[in-house]
C-alpha cells in the first residue's frame, strides 16, 4: 500500500515539473519570439534588376547551337567529315565549333542606336587529315538558313594553313600513347622496372610533352619526358625522354629519334640497351618514395574556415550572360580558346569598355634537360577556357556566389557540358575602400567597406591553375587580374641543373620560367573618338617667393600625347610614364579630359630575346602596354595555331604596330602584358600558392567624374560623437538589433575618447 502511495506521489511530482518545464519554454519563447522570427526570415536570393537581352549578342553558343552546326557540317559531304571523337590525323576532323564575334560597329549600332540586331553566327575549324591542311569557316546565320563559308584567306591571308600548325588532338594523343606502349615501353621494359619500377597496367611512366615540337616551320617532333604515376604527377620526374617523330599522318611511319636517360643521351634505344648492358651509363636504381606531391592535408582538418553571407540577400542579378550590380552592367563569356571575357562594360549607363577579355597565357622554361629547354608554352594553342571545370564552393568562390554552367565543342564530336565553371559573387576585400577619422577640430569618422563584385573562372591546364577574376568596384574602377597555382613543372637533376632553378626534392629540379599573360582591354571613353595620355613627374628648381634665401626641388606634373601607334607601343624594360590614360576629349566641371587610368601590377621577368626564331608568335610580351587603333581584322593577340607554327606564326601582333597608324581622336585597343618571374623553391611543394603569385590590370577613373561616384553609395557610413548608435548613417550600428547571428558581437564604438583638443 505505501509502494503504491509512494508511487502515485512520485507520478504527480514528475507531470507537476513536467508542466513547469512546459510554461518555462512558453515563456522563453515569448520572450525571445521577435528574434526567432527573424531568424527564420527569408531573404530574396537576388535583387530584381531591369534585364535586357542586348548581352545575348555576345553570348557562348547554347547546346543547340552547337549541335546544330555540328550536324550541318557533317552533314557537308564534299568536307568528309570524320564523325569519330578519336579521329586519326588521316582523317577530316572537326576540331573546334565557337562564338563568332559580330563586328563592332554592328554592335554599337545594335546597342546604341537600335540598329538591326548582329546575326549569330559561328566559327568553325577543320583540320583536313585527307589533304594536310587546315581551314577556318563562318556558319550561319544560327536563327535562319545555314550556309558556310571559307574565311581562312579572308583571316590569315593564305589558302590554307599549315597541318603542322594544329593542335595534338586526342585522336592522335591515343595514337602517340599506342606508339610510347610499342615501341618504347615494350622494348625497354626491364631498364625501365629496374630503373622507375615500371610494370605494365600495374606501376605505369606518364608523359608530359615539350612544346613547341621542334627548331623549325613543319617539324612535329617532340620531346616527352616521364614521370612517376603518381597524384602531381608533375613534381615525380624519372631521368627519362625521348624525342618523337610523328609528323606524318600515319603513325607506322613514325620514330624515336633520340632517348635521354640519367643525363646522357642516345641516338638509339639499341644504343642505350647496350651501354645499360655493359654498365657505361650511371643506372638510376628505383626505390619506392612517399608520395610528396599529394595535397590530401598532411594533418585531418578539424574545423571551418570562415565562409560569406549576404545578410540582407544578393544586391546583384545574374540572367542569360548578363550582370547587374549597383551601378554596374556587362555581359560576359567564355572563349574556349582564349578565356574569360565581359562585354558592353557600363558604369552608370555610360559604356567604359567595349571588351576586356584574356587573350594568351605564356611560359618560357630553362632547364639542361630537352623537355624543359625547348619549353614555350602558348596556352590559347591548347584552349585556355577549354579547361574551366567546375569551381568547388566554399574554395575556389564563395558558397554563396551565383554559378554558372557553360557549354563548349573542342576536340570532340559532341557538346560538353561544364557544370557551376563560372562563379558571380560580391566580396568585401577586406579593407575600407575610403575613410577618414578626423582628430582634428570637426571630429567625426565617415568611411566605406570595400564591397566589389568578382566573377571568376579557373582554368586548369596540364600542371598549372590560373585564377582568372574581372571585379568590378564601386568607385567606377574594373580590375582584370590572374592568379597562378597548381604545380610547377620540374626536371630529373643532372650535372649543372642547378643553374637552371633549385632542388625541390630528392632529384627533383623546380626549373626557372616566366608568366607572361596579355588582356586585350578596349576602353571606349564617352564613345570611340580617344586618345591615348601619359603623366608622370620630374622635379624642377624654384625659387621661394618670400625669401632669397634659397631655391628648392620640387615635383611637377609632365604630360604628353601619343600620336602614332609606335609611340604608344611600351616595352618591357624600357621607362614607360607611370600614368597611362585612354581619354576623351570632352572635359569634366574642372576642364580635364575625362580618362580611365591602365594601371598595371606586374611582376615580369625578361621577354624571349627578339633574336629567337620563336619569339614572333609571342611579340605581344615585348610590351607593358601597347595601344593599336581597333580593326575587327585584328581581333587577338595569338592565335590556336601559335604553339605549334612557332617560327611562322599566322598571328605575329607585332604587325599591328609595324603600320604604325595614327591614334589621335580613333577607336583606340589597349593590350595589356602583366606577369610575373618564378624562380621556384621548396615552399611550391606540393603546391605553388596564388599568394604574391600573379598580376593584372586596373582600369581607373582618372577626371572621369567630378567627384569619387562611391560617396553616393548605400553602403557609406558616416558619424559625429553623439550618434555612433545612429542608424540612419550607420547602418553596422544596427545589424546585431535587425539580424540572427549567434556569433555577431554587438556593435560599441569609443574612438572619440581620444581626440586632440585644442580648447583651454
Amino acid at each position: 500500500m505505501v509502494a503504491q502511495v509512494t508511487s502515485s506521489l512520485v507520478k504527480c511530482l514528475l507531470i507537476i515539473l513536467g508542466l513547469i518545464s512546459v510554461i518555462v519554454n512558453i515563456v522563453l519563447i515569448c520572450l525571445n519570439s521577435s528574434r526567432l522570427l527573424k531568424c527564420h526570415l527569408q531573404v530574396q536570393d537576388s535583387i530584381a534588376a531591369n534585364h535586357t537581352d542586348h548581352s545575348t549578342i555576345f553570348a557562348d553558343l547554347t547546346p543547340q547551337e552547337y549541335l546544330a552546326v555540328r550536324d550541318y557540317m557533317w552533314n557537308q559531304k564534299d568536307l568528309k567529315i570524320s564523325r569519330s571523337a578519336i579521329a586519326k590525323p588521316s582523317e577530316n576532323f572537326l576540331f573546334l565549333i565557337d562564338l563568332l564575334l559580330p563586328k563592332k560597329q554592328d554592335a554599337l549600332n545594335y546597342l546604341d542606336k537600335r540598329g538591326p540586331k548582329p546575326q549569330r553566327k559561328a566559327t568553325v575549324v577543320v583540320f583536313f587529315g585527307q589533304s594536310s591542311y587546315l581551314k577556318e569557316y563562318e556558319v550561319g546565320p544560327l536563327d535562319g538558313h545555314f550556309h558556310h563559308r571559307d574565311v581562312t584567306k579572308e583571316r590569315y591571308n593564305v589558302e590554307s594553313l599549315p597541318f603542322t600548325a594544329r593542335t595534338v588532338t586526342i585522336g592522335e594523343y591515343v595514337e602517340l600513347f599506342i606508339f610510347l606502349e610499342l615501341q618504347v615501353f615494350r622494348k625497354l621494359e626491364k631498364e625501365l622496372r629496374e630503373s622507375f619500377g615500371y610494370i605494365p597496367g600495374k606501376r605505369n611512366l606518364n608523359p608530359f610533352e615539350g612544346m613547341p615540337r621542334g627548331l623549325k616551320a613543319g617539324d612535329r617532333k617532340t620531346w616527352i619526358s616521364f614521370f612517376r604515376d603518381e597524384s602531381g604527377m608533375y613534381i615525380h620526374p624519372v631521368g627519362f625522354e625521348v624525342l618523337i617523330d610523328h609528323e606524318s599522318k600515319n603513325s607506322s611511319d613514325w620514330s624515336v629519334l633520340k632517348l635521354l636517360y640519367n643525363g646522357k643521351y642516345f641516338e638509339t634505344l639499341e644504343s642505350f640497351k647496350r651501354d645499360y648492358e655493359t654498365g657505361a651509363v650511371t643506372k638510376i636504381v628505383y626505390k619506392e618514395i612517399p608520395n610528396y606531391a599529394s595535397l590530401k592535408p598532411r594533418k585531418k582538418p578539424t574545423g571551418l574556415s570562415p565562409q560569406q553571407s549576404y545578410l540582407q540577400g544578393k544586391r546583384f542579378s545574374v540572367k542569360n550572360n548578363q550582370v547587374i550590380y549597383m551601378d554596374w552592367t556587362f555581359a560576359f563569356g567564355l572563349s574556349s580558346l582564349t578565356g574569360m571575357r565581359v562585354f558592353d562594360v557600363r558604369f552608370r549607363g555610360e559604356r567604359i569598355a567595349y571588351e576586356i577579355s584574356v587573350q594568351e597565357a605564356m611560359s618560357v622554361y630553362g632547364s639542361n634537360t630537352p623537355g624543359m629547354a625547348l619549353t614555350k608554352f602558348l596556352d590559347s594553342s591548347i584552349g585556355i577556357g577549354r579547361f574551366a571545370h567546375e569551381l568547388v564552393r566554399g574554395v575556389d568562390c564563395p558558397h554563396v556566389a551565383t554559378y554558372v554552367d557553360v557549354y563548349r565543342y573542342i576536340d570532340t564530336n559532341v557538346t560538353q557540358r561544364f557544370r557551376n565553371a563560372i562563379c558571380v559573387f560580391e566580396y568585401d576585400v577586406g579593407r575600407p575602400l575610403r575613410r577618414h577619422f578626423s582628430d582634428f577640430f570637426h571630429n567625426s569618422y565617415g568611411g566605406m567597406p570595400n564591397s566589389a563584385l568578382y566573377i571568376r573562372t579557373i582554368t586548369a591546364i596540364g600542371n598549372y591553375d590560373y585564377i582568372w577574376d574581372f571585379i568590378f568596384y564601386q568607385s567606377g574602377s574594373v580590375e582584370a587580374r590572374v592568379h597562378a597555382t597548381g604545380y610547377i613543372s620540374s626536371s630529373y637533376k643532372v650535372d649543372g641543373s642547378l643553374r637552371y632553378g633549385h632542388q625541390v626534392a630528392q632529384n627533383v629540379l623546380g626549373n626557372i620560367h616566366t608568366h607572361f599573360v596579355n588582356f586585350k582591354v578596349d576602353l571606349d571613353i564617352l564613345g570611340v573618338s580617344n586618345n591615348f595620355l601619359t603623366k608622370d613627374m620630374a622635379f624642377e628648381e624654384v625659387t621661394l617667393p618670400w625669401t632669397t634665401e634659397r631655391k628648392v626641388k620640387v615635383p611637377y606634373l609632365v604630360e604628353s600625347q601619343s600620336r602614332t601607334e609606335k609611340e604608344a607601343a611600351l616595352r618591357h624594360g624600357a621607362k614607360t610614364p607611370r600614368y597611362l590614360h585612354v581619354a576623351s576629349s570632352l572635359k569634366n566641371r574642372w576642364g580635364h579630359d575625362r580618362s580611365y587610368r591602365l594601371q598595371l601590377t606586374s611582376f615580369a621577368g625578361d621577354h624571349l630575346p627578339e633574336s629567337e626564331p620563336e619569339e614572333r608568335s609571342m611579340s605581344w610580351a615585348r610590351y607593358k602596354v601597347a595601344i593599336t587603333k581597333h580593326k575587327d581584322n585584328e581581333p587577338t593577340s595569338s592565335s590556336l595555331y601559335g604553339q605549334n607554327y612557332m617560327w611562322e606564326p599566322v598571328v605575329d601582333f607585332s604587325k599591328y604596330i609595324e603600320d604604325n597608324e595614327g591614334i589621335e581622336n580613333q577607336d583606340l585597343v589597349a593590350w595589356v602584358t602583366a606577369g610575373f618571374l618564378h624562380i621556384p623553391h621548396a615552399e611550391d611543394i606540393p603546391n605553388t600558392v596564388t599568394v604574391g603569385n600573379g598580376g593584372g590590370v586596373l582600369l581607373r577613373p582618372h577626371n572621369y567624374f567630378d567627384e569619387d561616384p562611391s560617396i553616393h553609395s548605400p553602403d557609406g557610413v558616416y558619424f559625429t560623437p553623439g550618434s555612433e548608435h545612429d542608424c540612419e548613417y550607420n547602418k553596422v550600428a544596427c545589424l546585431e538589433k535587425d539580424l540572427c547571428s549567434p556569433t555577431l558581437e554587438p556593435y560599441t564604438y569609443n574612438g572619440f575618447e581620444g581626440v586632440m583638443k585644442f580648447e583651454g
